[in-house]
């Protein structure tokens, strides 16, 4: 069967890897921005993980003419209003690392409760072609913040993540255990059923 190719839009090799194995087994080649010679970034000018991945997926579409799939995530926590949010990779700027990000979220959460210390994490997945959003879906996964770095897994802020239902924090999961239970896995796994669809309606043959 010919793989249609679908650019996954991002320069985070994390993201490219979760995403990557979260569509193993449809009929794509998955390619990075990397793979395509892109190395000028779409600004993430929006106030909404939404507007950002509407903003990735329809510029990034025009550019290549392939089926784009964007994505914009991240932290909000309760007791800093939201923040990190949209902010998230950058929380720490300038030079902003996953590492200087954790210790800024755990010294501003210095001294809270376990009680207030709320966060989720999410994902907005939109896919579009040819300058066309031809779907978007939302992943939220609930937790706390846990008090001090636990695990060396996934990126990001995971290590300090704690997801109450297996009692680790994301960064001492396995892969396979985060995917189940992730806000990113659970966008794509909406993203996969949309896929299916939209890719045998779009087989040679068959009107789209």
């Amino acid at each position: 069967m010919n793989r249609a190719k679908i650019v996954v839009a991002t320069s985070n090799p994390g993201k490219f890897r979760e995403i990557g194995f979260s569509l193993k087994g449809l009929p794509l080649r998955c390619l990075s921005l990397a793979d395509l010679g892109i190395t000028d970034e779409v600004k993430e000018e929006g106030t909404t993980f939404s507007q950002n991945a509407r903003l990735k997926s329809l510029a990034y579409s025009l550019r290549t003419g392939h089926l784009t799939l964007a994505e914009d995530s991240g932290l909000e926590v309760r007791h800093l209003g939201g923040e990190p949010g949209v902010y998230s990779a950058r929380f720490s700027s300038p030079r902003p690392t996953d590492e200087k990000n954790i210790r800024k979220v755990l010294r501003l959460m210095e001294g809270v409760s376990w009680d207030r210390r709320q966060a989720r994490f999410v994902c907005c997945l939109v896919l579009a072609s040819k300058g066309q959003i031809i779907r978007e879906v939302r992943g939220v996964v609930t937790g706390r913040i846990a008090f001090e770095k636990a695990g060396n897994s996934g990126f990001g802020f995971d290590p300090i993540f704690y997801y109450h239902p297996f009692r680790r924090t994301f960064g001492q999961l396995a892969a396979e255990e985060k995917d189940r239970v992730s806000h990113r896995g659970r966008a794509l796994r909406k993203m996969r059923k949309f896929l299916i669809s939209y890719l045998d309606s779009h087989q040679p043959g068959k009107l789209p």
